[in-house]
């Protein structure tokens, strides 16, 4: 079954053509960094117009490198939820013309489901009930993934992302947008003991995660330098990103490993922070210690792309889960 999917959540406007959810025929991804890069941040009305823009190119180079027509598609899948608003609002509505010009069915898919179904197209073994952890800009969550189409959040981010955490440190530390990759790069090289961050708890919620204080907390310690006329070294910036990065990589880990004294599921690593090899490196050693089976997507799918949508949009369908014309992105959305 050949699905084009769409994905148009933030500031990514792509579009992929997957086969039965697990073979990957092409996927284009027209990023729009350089045009939010000047604002430090994306900015969703622009993030918009960008999409309407990129859709129909995007579409047309998709279905080429797939060499595919749209008489050989059988389903157009899209982004839904969640994500802004007003980005989600073009690929759903692009999404609906497609599939009603072309009397293809309609499916819509989760934004942090597909995340987690990057992982089957990377890894042809891997089927549920296992646990993902996916970590992203806009989301950490943890899940228990029963069925292809039936998940269940363990828990959740009380507040930040780790990613938008992590992209305002950077920021703080005075990398441009987007800063989460260099500042990864950075905490390779220095020391995560310099500076103590401390690990935030959610009292009564054991596996929900809270990221605001050290993202507080990195902020103030920069501006207390700023106030006491301290210019940092390069290395010194080092130290800052790999002590922020390792407090950050144990908050995760220690929600992780306290789910796993309770159940010994396989886990899936997703989200476009799971491209950060501080995290990655980190999250394979405590699945090596516990003896427990990790799967992540390749690095090129970690990041939102229409490929992991297509391999989600797949058992979708066959769950059952296909929409009308009177589909609507939705802003936010259980999993």
């Amino acid at each position: 079954m050949n699905i084009l999917a769409i994905e148009s959540s933030c500031d990514e406007t792509s579009a992929a053509v997957v086969c039965d959810g697990r073979a990957l025929l092409s996927c284009k991804v027209a990023s729009q960094i350089e045009i939010h890069a000047r604002y430090g941040g994306v900015v969703p009305e622009i993030a918009s117009r960008a999409h309407t823009e990129a859709l129909i190119p995007c579409v047309r180079q998709a279905l080429d490198d797939a060499n595919i027509a749209m008489d050989a598609i059988d389903a157009v899948a899209v982004t839904a939820c969640p994500g802004l608003i007003g980005a989600l609002l073009t690929g759903v509505s692009f999404a609906k013309g497609l599939a009603y010009s072309f009397g293809k069915p309609l499916i819509p898919v989760h934004h942090i489901r597909g995340h987690v179904a990057a992982a089957y197209l990377t890894n042809q073994d891997l089927k549920p009930p296992f646990t993902a952890l996916v970590v992203s800009g806009g989301h950490t969550s943890l899940l228990q993934v029963d069925d292809y189409s039936s998940y269940r959040t363990v828990g959740r981010t009380r507040d930040d992302a780790a990613g938008e955490a992590l992209d305002k440190a950077a920021r703080v530390l005075g990398l441009p947008y987007p800063g989460g990759a260099k500042m990864d790069a950075m905490a390779l090289l220095g020391d995560p003991e310099s500076i103590k961050f401390s690990v935030s708890h959610v009292d009564g919620a054991p596996y929900d995660f809270s990221f605001s204080g050290l993202k507080t907390s990195v902020v103030n310690h920069m501006h207390t330098l700023e106030m006491k006329g301290i210019v940092l070294t390069e290395q010194e910036k080092n130290d800052i990103a790999a002590s922020f990065m390792a407090t950050l990589v144990k908050t995760l880990t220690s929600r992780l490993s306290a789910l796993m004294d309770t159940q010994s599921r396989p886990i899936v690593l997703a989200g476009g922070v799971a491209a950060s090899k501080n995290v990655r490196n980190e999250i394979s050693s405590l699945c090596e210690k516990r003896k427990v089976k990790l799967y992540m997507p390749e690095m090129k799918l970690c990041g939102d792309n229409a490929a992991m949508i297509g391999a989600q949009g797949y058992y979708e369908y066959i769950s059952g889960n296909i929409a009308d014309l009177s589909l609507n992105a939705r802003a936010s959305c259980d999993v």
